[in-house]
């Protein structure tokens, strides 16, 4: 699961994900959950590879992996996360529109309450690491590129599924944060 706001380039991330599972021959499926995101609302992409995938839909505790682009959006849908899952996270932190309108407040403790409930946790303050680069928008490759490390497909396989979906004038830049992100060293 790809989980964010909206503007953080979640369905870029998805569309990475699914060009690496085809190119590594899987079948996949990718579904996308907009939700209020030209509002900064919550968005959910779905990202399943494997020999066979029936439905692009991930239930409640199913999902091996969370990439979380912002730190509330992993707590609101970290129940999706197998038992034995692990969660990607940028430290970032948007305030929801409640927030914003004094409506309620940001809570404190995401990242411990997080931690709490899942022991594989890495975070990593990828929006910083994209300014770095030359680029805030990139956080998103910042964080495929964390993904990308841990993973048994060849970087690569990574770097091709890159060049597959990025045009061209933005391309350098997201490499370099995607190499920025598969170099990141977590504390």
């Amino acid at each position: 699961m790809i989980v964010g706001v909206g503007g953080q380039g979640t369905l870029l991330a998805s569309r990475v994900l699914g060009s690496v599972g085809m190119r590594e021959g899987c079948d996949v499926k990718v579904s996308e959950i907009h939700g209020m995101s030209q509002r900064g609302g919550s968005v959910v992409t779905y990202v399943k590879m494997g020999g066979k995938v029936h439905s692009p839909v991930i239930e409640e505790g199913e999902a091996h992996i969370v990439l979380a682009f912002e730190k509330l959006e992993a707590l609101r849908w970290i129940r999706y996360l197998r038992p034995d899952g692990r969660i990607i996270l940028n430290s970032q932190r948007i305030d929801p529109l409640p927030v914003i309108l004094g409506e309620s407040r940001y809570p404190d403790g995401v990242i411990r309450e997080i931690k709490k409930r899942c022991p594989n946790v890495q975070v990593a303050d990828a929006l910083e690491t994209a300014r770095k680069c030359g680029n805030p928008k990139t956080m998103n490759v910042v964080l495929i590129g964390l993904l990308a490390r841990s993973t048994r497909i060849k970087k690569e396989t990574w770097l091709k599924a890159l060049r597959d979906v990025i045009p061209e004038r933005l391309l350098e830049v997201n490499l370099k944060a995607f190499e920025e992100g598969y170099n990141y060293s977590l504390v």
